[in-house]
């Protein structure tokens, strides 16, 4: 049988290991000789990574990838925090949530600059924005990005069009163009509509709108900033007026309450990222099956809620393989993967070129085009905020205090000035402590 070109090259490097095999005296080593390694990787909720892992390893015969899996993540900082104070028992991939990065962000020198094993050559790899949540000030490479929470806004069909609004999701799209437009059109539905709420929760749109500010709770300098924030003050006079007038419906996220709030007609709208679809069908079940649709937009451009990044602590015995790793799992390839079996959005640029993503229909949102509508918000993100290693916890304050509101529990202004006063003490307590 005549060979093929590539048979045929591969024949002549064969022979050509073979000759340098025979003058150096040895047999030469492969993958499967090469020191077995064994690679954990500490993550949370729910990666998809199980099929790569395998993938991985049939490629790397003599690397074992174990996965340390928490099942929430204030379990897992709580792991992290404590291996990172101990000095051991980090794994050699530890995920984090981008909401928490930014604390670790202030111990960049406990993870390892993934510049040292070829950072800069894959920077192009992901969003602008991606890319800078895990970059430190001095431009060290942390983390690579896993997936992204690109927000669209999620609506009923059903009581839009009870409410004299339009249905058609490009038609929507224009009545959201910024905050102040969003809240004027909830108060006109809230009118013709007073059984339904215009959005599920305060503190849900207050998370959306904060993630929008250059600056929220800190200054570029780590320096928490409070009520020196005229725009953070004017979002949450927003978002409480919401309450005040009956557009919340007072929902705490992911509660029982809230969960079963899909199967009725207690609200119209909701901010969306793509991983929210998923909620929101388990949630709304049959009840919500072409009620429920996605318009292009979000008000006052883009927003992101959700996603996470791949680091490396130096306390890894293998710092090179895992970053090898953590580069391909991050990889587009890898992240269409993920994204076909569990839903999770790339931040990878070419995986938007992939048909498998921008093609992507939901039917059960009336057909949707999902994947070109979180395309379209993932590229028009452009987040900019700084955000302090503290920034966690203080919003939690915050969230706190806008939940007691919305619940009717205490006064607006009161909120905000306890919030303040815990906010500050909890923002200047030392990394660590």
């Amino acid at each position: 049988m005549r060979p093929s070109a590539r048979t045929a090259a591969g024949l002549l490097a064969g022979a050509a290991l073979l000759i340098v095999a025979a003058c150096s005296g040895g047999t030469g080593t492969t993958a499967a000789d090469a020191p077995k390694i064994e690679l954990t990787v500490a993550t949370f909720n729910e990666f998809g990574y199980a099929d790569l892992y395998a993938e991985y390893e049939a490629q790397h015969p003599n690397i074992t990838i174990v996965e340390q899996h928490a099942k929430t993540v204030d379990e897992h900082v709580r792991n992290l925090d404590a291996n990172l104070a101990s000095g051991a028992g980090l794994a050699d991939i530890e995920a984090m949530e981008v909401s928490w990065i930014y604390k670790y962000l202030a111990k960049a020198d406990k993870f390892v600059d993934l510049r040292k094993y070829g950072a800069d050559d894959l920077k192009d790899r992901w969003l602008d924005w991606k890319l800078d949540g895990a970059t430190t000030t001095d431009g060290r490479i942390i983390g690579y990005g896993t997936d992204i929470g690109p927000e669209a806004i999620c609506y009923r069909r059903d009581l839009f069009a009870k409410a004299g609004l339009p249905t058609d999701r490009a038609q929507v799209a224009k009545l959201f163009e910024d905050w102040p437009s969003y809240f004027a059109t909830g108060r006109k539905f809230k009118q013709r509509v007073p059984g339904s709420a215009w959005y599920d929760s305060a503190v849900l749109t207050w998370e959306a709108m904060r993630n929008q500010l250059i600056q929220a709770y800190y200054s570029n300098e780590d320096r928490f900033l409070g009520a020196e924030n005229p725009l953070l003050k004017r979002t949450w006079d927003q978002v409480v007026a919401g309450s005040k007038d009956g557009l919340s419906a007072g929902l705490p996220a992911w509660s029982d309450a809230w969960n079963s709030a899909f199967r009725t007609d207690k609200f119209a709208t909701m901010a969306c990222p793509g991983w929210l679809l998923g909620v929101i069908q388990d949630n709304a079940g049959s009840y919500g099956k072409g009620k429920w649709d996605v318009a292009d937009v979000f008000p006052g451009g883009g927003g992101n809620w959700g996603g996470s990044y791949l680091t490396v602590p130096v306390q890894s015995p293998h710092p090179e393989e895992a970053a090898k790793l953590a580069a391909w799992l991050t990889a587009p390839e890898q992240q269409v993967k993920v994204f076909k079996k569990i839903g999770s959005f790339p931040s990878t640029l070419d995986a938007y070129d992939d048909p498998q993503v921008k093609s992507q229909v939901n039917a059960y949102f009336n057909n949707a085009p999902v994947g070109q509508i979180f395309v379209d918000r993932a590229r028009s993100v452009i987040l900019k905020q700084h955000k302090g290693p503290r920034d966690g916890e203080v919003n939690q304050i915050f969230t706190a205090a806008l939940a007691r509101v919305d619940a009717g529990k205490q006064a607006p202004d009161a909120a905000w000035k306890q919030a303040l006063a815990a906010a500050d003490k909890a923002a200047n307590v030392r990394f660590g402590s």
